[in-house]
């Protein structure tokens, strides 16, 4: 098979990745700030049940939580929930707001009592306060963790395979077992690209935020 094809394929299979990498994100992001206020709301029933949800995502391997959201339905209730990629980037999604939620929870937590009591001072409301105030600040302290987590992620989807998901790694080892080794290293570059390329995007971003101090 010549080297064009196998790249093409090897190049369908990452965009499985990507499209695991980009729901996550979406999805994640959103949910993660979700979480976080739940776990630090004043009503304790709630705030413990979300403690203990994060604690148990957070210490179950990601790999079975994918394999529990696309089995455990269908041996539950039988028939089939959701497709293979479906359910990848549900537990993907659920795994890394978990994550996500404790960056967003310590950096809110991080930010001085005084300057929400200054805001109240000159007339603010609470909702002003956490947008204009504090949100801002907090996404300047959590770029770094974050940056880390999103970069994991990236290197997390191939995860995917766990499940017959045909990402790039699961692609190239297919190629391994026909005699050729190539394919394995030329998966690594597609991940370095993809690592370096958002390692540049996190750095300017920091860098845009700096004038927060």
């Amino acid at each position: 098979m010549s080297f064009s094809i196998i790249t093409s394929r090897l190049l369908e299979s990452f965009a499985i990745n990507g499209e695991i990498f980009l729901v996550t994100l979406a999805l994640g992001l959103p949910l993660g700030l979700v979480i976080a206020f739940g776990s630090m709301s004043s009503f304790k029933p709630l705030s413990w049940l979300t403690k203990t949800f994060v604690w148990i995502i957070r210490g179950t391997p990601l790999m079975l939580q994918v394999i529990i959201v696309f089995y455990g339905p269908g041996l539950i209730w039988g028939g089939e929930f959701m497709g293979r990629i479906e359910a990848t980037m549900a537990a993907f999604a659920v795994n890394y707001a978990c994550y996500f939620s404790e960056i967003y929870r310590g950096g809110i937590e991080g930010i001085a009592t005084g300057q929400g009591e200054a805001g109240q001072v000159l007339g603010m409301t609470k909702s002003q306060i956490f947008f204009k105030v504090t949100l801002l600040q907090v996404i300047k302290r959590i770029v770094p963790p974050m940056g880390n987590e999103i970069i994991t992620l990236v290197k997390d989807t191939s995860l995917a395979r766990v499940i017959a998901n045909k990402e790039i790694i699961m692609m190239a080892q297919e190629y391994t077992s026909k005699g050729l080794i190539w394919p394995l290293f030329y998966t690594a570059v597609f991940f370095l690209v993809a690592s370096g390329v958002l390692t540049l995007l996190l750095g300017w971003l920091e860098k845009k935020l700096s004038y927060f101090k």
